[in-house]
């Protein structure tokens, strides 16, 4: 167990919380790099630290073995339902724009081409319902929000994250996204999550459930 534990090197508290502020920081970074030599060094040091929080996650869920291998660290019980999208959601949301760029032949271009090859092999076995990592979209609240978060890194870098996928992946994620609408969110900030994932079926098939936009402007 503390083999595993040292090969997740952060927990998922650290996914959640530090991995936008990490890719708020490139961002920056990216902006003022031309005009510094600092600015190339701490983006190597962004970069790195990006890749010590998801090669563990995606590494393993690329190779159906995140239920199996990843430490789930929880006061409540019952989390392990929905600790794997929590994870991988809100870890390819912060991703994803980092991932947009591309590939090139820098050295960071072709450790990009990595992360996309392995990313897109987890957004198969996370939404295949025959796959060992099958995440769970439709039990309990959760997944709703966390669905919101993937679709989050699907809107964000859709060249290398949408459109090169497979018609079988692309259904797969359509009827996992469309099987958190047996979830009724409260009449609160969660309104968000529903819409954001309508938002995204309707961006990927042309037509979505307008009701959680409805509700929104026409709050009851």
């Amino acid at each position: 167990m503390q083999q595993i534990k040292g090969k997740f090197l952060v927990k998922q508290q650290l996914i959640i919380a530090f991995l936008p502020f990490l890719l708020v920081c490139l961002g920056i970074t990216t902006a003022f790099a031309h005009s510094s030599k600092d600015g190339q060094k701490e983006r190597k040091y962004l970069v790195s630290s990006l890749v010590k929080i998801a090669d563990p996650v995606l590494t393993a869920l690329s190779q159906n073995k995140l239920a199996a291998t990843m430490p789930v660290e929880s006061v409540a019980k019952g989390r392990e339902q929905y600790t794997y999208l929590e994870a991988f959601g809100r870890l390819l949301a912060g991703m994803a724009p980092w991932l947009e760029l591309g590939p090139d032949q820098t050295k960071e271009g072709k450790l990009r081409e990595k992360y996309i090859l392995l990313a897109r092999k987890c957004l198969h076995n996370a939404t295949d319902p025959k796959s060992a990592d099958y995440m769970n979209f439709n039990k309990g609240g959760q997944p709703v929000v966390d669905a919101a978060f993937l679709v989050q890194a699907l809107l964000r870098a859709p060249h290398q994250l949408w459109d090169p996928l497979d018609e079988q992946t692309k259904t797969n994620i359509l009827n996992a996204l469309k099987a958190t609408r047996v979830i009724t969110p409260g009449n609160n900030n969660w309104l968000l999550f529903s819409a954001m994932v309508e938002a995204a079926v309707l961006k990927f098939t042309g037509t979505c459930e307008m009701a959680p936009f409805k509700r929104q402007l026409i709050p009851t």
